[in-house]
């Protein structure tokens, strides 16, 4: 059995839907858009609440997902 609790569909995705759109449009990840939204980071300009360091840390953040992020934020 799976310790994912979004596997096991402990998780109401339909939340996630509803404000994670620009960062669908970036063409993040599903993990990624949760992991942005769970730590409160709804719109881009939210990004500058954390480093990038953090953000790393964040579960369901992996390479690309920081790949996207830094071309779109922390390049600028």
């Amino acid at each position: 059995m799976s310790k994912c609790p979004v596997t096991r569909g402990e998780v109401d995705l339909s939340k996630y839907e509803k404000v994670d759109g620009v960062w669908r449009e970036l063409g993040l990840a599903a993990p990624a858009r949760r992991a942005l939204i769970d730590n409160k980071i709804l719109k881009i300009s939210d990004l500058k609440k954390f480093t990038l360091d953090e953000i790393s840390e964040f579960h369901g953040i992996g390479p690309n997902a920081l790949k996207i992020l830094t071309k779109e934020f922390y390049s600028k």
